[in-house]
């Protein structure tokens, strides 16, 4: 099988988990093979997502790891079928980074998301017109163009918001996102409205970080944490931007992350006080 060069996001979440199952069990590379017939190396191209797998080898494999919950199954299952598939991000290859187009394809595929929001109000979140001055503040000599596809592709996001089974969202916001001048009063008067009405969602959670917590001393930029519906995945971290994006998948890692997520939930605001704040915040938007 030839060496895939340029593994999608699902085959390299497929390659992580198969490994991940693999040394949970204290296998060997020579015992996977063993159970496949073949050589250590092809366990290894997979894991490395260098090469994809049957899914009748994949099966063999979950015997071996003792993964028999068919459900978690049946999702693996899909990620070796579906590995090569590309989503409707593809059409936009030619505007958005391969990491930027690797963090949608986790989002689409993620049961719940985990953000801490610093400066901007998430891009799931985002109105069009915040969008669009967001754009227009981030890259400069953005042409028109560019503007409009950038903004297209975050409102196209949002259709994991309207699923048949939602992505679930816990969004931290620190309060400055609620203060600071993005496109214009009329803009944040329109987002954070936007923001109150979407929060009455039941997928969807809503809480301000107060300018005054101590914990503001310890975040360090836009920070996205997703979970995916089966046990055998683990979470993955994604510090986000729109010209930047890092890609964490390392448990210990994504522990901290996922720790600083959890101090600042604690310190936000009860959901029913932020939601008033944004209200309130909303309507000062509105006064000259």
């Amino acid at each position: 099988m030839p060496v895939n060069r340029n593994p999608t996001v699902r085959q390299r979440r497929l390659a992580r988990t198969l490994k991940e199952l693999r040394t949970a069990r204290r296998l060997t590379l020579a015992q996977a093979a063993q159970q496949l017939a073949c050589a250590e190396s092809k366990i290894s191209r997979i894991e490395a997502a260098q090469s994809g797998i049957r899914v009748v080898d994949l099966r063999l494999l979950l015997d071996l790891y003792e993964v028999h919950d068919p459900a978690a199954r049946s999702r693996l299952e899909a990620l070796s079928r579906e590995g090569r598939l590309r989503g409707w991000w593809d059409r936009y290859s030619e505007t958005l980074s391969p990491v930027y187009a690797d963090y949608i394809a986790l989002e689409a595929d993620a049961s719940d998301m985990y953000s801490v929001q610093t400066l901007l109000v998430p891009g799931l979140l985002q109105t069009e017109d915040y969008t669009r001055a967001v754009v227009r503040a981030q890259i400069e000599d953005a042409t028109p163009e560019q503007v409009e596809t950038l903004t297209k592709v975050r409102q196209e996001r949002r259709s994991v918001l309207a699923r048949e089974v939602p992505l679930r969202m816990w969004v931290v916001l620190s309060e400055s996102v609620l203060k600071h001048q993005i496109g214009g009063r009329s803009v944040m008067r329109e987002q954070l409205e936007f923001l109150v009405a979407v929060a009455e969602q039941p997928n969807i959670n809503v809480q301000v970080l107060p300018e005054a917590s101590d914990v503001h001393a310890a975040l360090f930029g836009p920070v996205a944490v997703l979970s995916f519906p089966e046990t055998t995945e683990t979470d993955v971290v994604y510090v986000d931007s729109l010209l930047s994006t890092l890609y964490i998948e390392e448990p210990a890692e994504v522990f901290k992350y996922a720790n600083l997520f959890r101090r600042a939930l604690a310190e936000s605001l009860p959901r029913t006080e932020s939601i008033a704040l944004i209200e309130r915040t909303a309507k000062e938007w509105s006064t000259s």
